[in-house]
């Protein structure tokens, strides 16, 4: 089996398999305009190295956009805006917004403490109780569908 190789204007060798450098310069620039996570920059620099949040956020927490929040989102620098704009869409747990941003769930776990501090996000109030626990026969059906997989 072999290969075919081709000679270019100057001189180099190569086989047939070949993309050209500027071309791949342009898709990758423009897949990472589309895809947050081909973002060349350090989670920690995101976050200015810190690894918590002041504020105790679970994987659940629900998060939803306040009225400054609303008002101020275009002003924002681009990981806080992403965050702000998925919240103003609809409330959305906090791990399937670092999900959606396709960022680390701890940076964005930190972002979304600043941004509640900072008044442009809000923990959405649970519809019960803390105490009240969830129906046995819910949680029957979700353990047989688990093991049905």
């Amino acid at each position: 089996m072999s290969r075919r190789s081709t000679t270019t204007a100057a001189g180099r060798t190569g086989g047939a398999k070949r993309t050209p450098t500027a071309a791949r310069g342009r898709a990758a620039s423009a897949a990472a305009a589309r895809e947050p996570s081909l973002l060349k920059v350090r989670p920690y620099l995101l976050t200015g190295g810190r690894t918590t949040s002041e504020i105790d956020l679970t994987l659940e927490t629900m998060l939803e956009i306040t009225e400054q929040g609303t008002a101020s989102r275009r002003t924002l620098s681009l990981e806080p805006r992403q965050i702000v704009e998925v919240c103003h869409q609809q409330p959305i747990p906090l791990v399937d917004l670092a999900a959606k941003l396709a960022l680390p769930f701890q940076v964005t776990r930190v972002l979304v403490g600043d941004l509640i501090g900072e008044g442009f996000l809000a923990v959405q109030e649970a519809s019960r109780p803390a105490s009240e626990r969830p129906d046995l026969s819910l949680l029957e059906r979700v353990l047989d569908g688990l093991q049905n997989l």
